[in-house]
């Protein structure tokens, strides 16, 4: 693996109190990076291309100890985001619509919603760090120091420390790491929020009624949300959402189409349990993400003059959901940076060195979720399509 050994230059004092940072996307593993490099005294800026009346979120997430821990340190409390305290996991094996064998076993963690974390993170970012309706569409150098510049030809902006945290469809990738695409594997999580639950739903349930299908389930307020994951050739995606899988990668309900929602609840009746299928039949906010693979990094800084730019969580490296590692990814990388670039400003370590050491403790990790997703999905009957 290439370890990008850092280049022997010591950044002046005078860099190490002026360094500012910008953070390119404000979901998030963005907004965690945000608030982590604000409290330790760097000057942060999020760049974040959706406008203010662009609808945003996601489905359930499971979060680790360790991402809770960092949440913790950043004085959010569980009970902003934690609606339910389970940490039970129920596997029920399904058979002709009936439970045959249910499996319990412990998470390390707690499960959330995107929409409970954000808005938790969100409320604390200060007023003047999130500037909307960014777009980034280049990165340069000029004087020396990363320049970014942005879809509607708006003056470019300068900084010491470039940090993209702008998902899958990463604009950072695709200029830094430009031969690391994705790519389709397949199959698609449909989702949905339901207004009603399952009877007696209060942990995470993973019905399992065929290779090839699964279905999540878990209590949120005021409801439930489910996820039911089913094969899809490209063709049937684009026909069933208005566009190629690696094109749109999250199908918001305006996506949707009359043919797509009646395929889901055909699957629900023929393989779900009828009080699940029931669920899936009432539920009408609906959404659709594709399952995609990507080439596993081989490193996630990049100098650009005397400054550096940095992927990290999706933006470095997309994982299938049945990793669970999306999310505790980007928050356990952006707590090892803030904890990288603390070094530089407090005691004067080299910052090269610094981003070079934190990329050799995180990208192990992300290359071994890159490469689990695969196997997970072959064990469960989901092939290439």
């Amino acid at each position: 693996m290439d370890s990008n050994p850092a280049p022997a230059v010591r950044a002046t004092g005078a860099r190490r109190r002026r360094l500012h940072i910008a953070v390119i996307g404000g979901s998030l593993t963005g907004t965690v990076t945000a608030l982590l490099l604000g409290r330790a005294g760097f000057d942060v800026t999020v760049y974040e291309a959706a406008p203010t009346s662009a609808p945003r979120g996601g489905g359930l997430i499971g979060l680790e100890h360790t991402a809770l821990d960092v949440l913790d340190r950043l004085g959010i409390a569980q009970r902003e985001f934690i609606a339910y305290d389970s940490e039970t996991i129920l596997q029920v094996a399904i058979r002709d619509r009936k439970p045959q064998q249910t499996l319990q076993r412990t998470y390390p963690g707690r499960n959330t919603t995107w929409t409970l974390l954000h808005r938790a993170l969100a409320a604390r970012v200060p007023a003047g760090v999130l500037r909307k309706g960014m777009r980034v569409t280049g990165l340069s150098e000029h004087a020396g120091r990363p320049l970014l510049r942005f879809a509607d030809e708006r003056t470019p902006e300068p900084a010491d420390l470039v940090v993209f945290a702008d998902g899958r469809t990463s604009i950072g990738r695709r200029l830094l790491d430009p031969t690391r695409t994705l790519r389709y594997a397949g199959y698609v999580a449909h989702r949905g929020i339901a207004t009603s639950a399952p009877h007696d739903l209060r942990d995470f349930v993973r019905l399992e009624p065929c290779p090839g299908a699964q279905f999540n389930v878990a209590p949120v307020p005021g409801g439930c949300d489910w996820t039911f994951y089913l094969g899809c050739t490209a063709t049937e995606y684009e026909q069933h959402f208005g566009a190629k899988p690696t094109r749109r990668v999250f199908a918001l309900p305006q996506h949707i189409t009359p043919a797509a929602h009646e395929h889901v609840n055909e699957h629900a009746d023929y393989l779900l349990p009828p009080d699940h299928a029931a669920v899936v039949r009432a539920t009408t906010t609906r959404m659709a993400v594709p399952v995609l693979d990507i080439a596993s990094p081989t490193r996630m800084v990049w100098p650009i003059g005397r400054g550096h730019a940095v992927l990290l969580g999706d933006a470095l490296a997309p994982v299938r959901p049945h990793t669970a590692r999306g999310a505790n990814a980007g928050i356990e990388q952006a707590a090892g940076l803030a904890v990288a670039l603390t070094q530089h400003r407090r005691y004067g370590a080299d910052l090269p060195t610094a981003l070079y050491g934190w990329q050799s403790r995180h990208l192990p990790t992300a290359v071994a979720s890159v490469q689990q997703g695969p196997v997970i999905g072959d064990k469960l009957g989901f092939g290439v399509a």
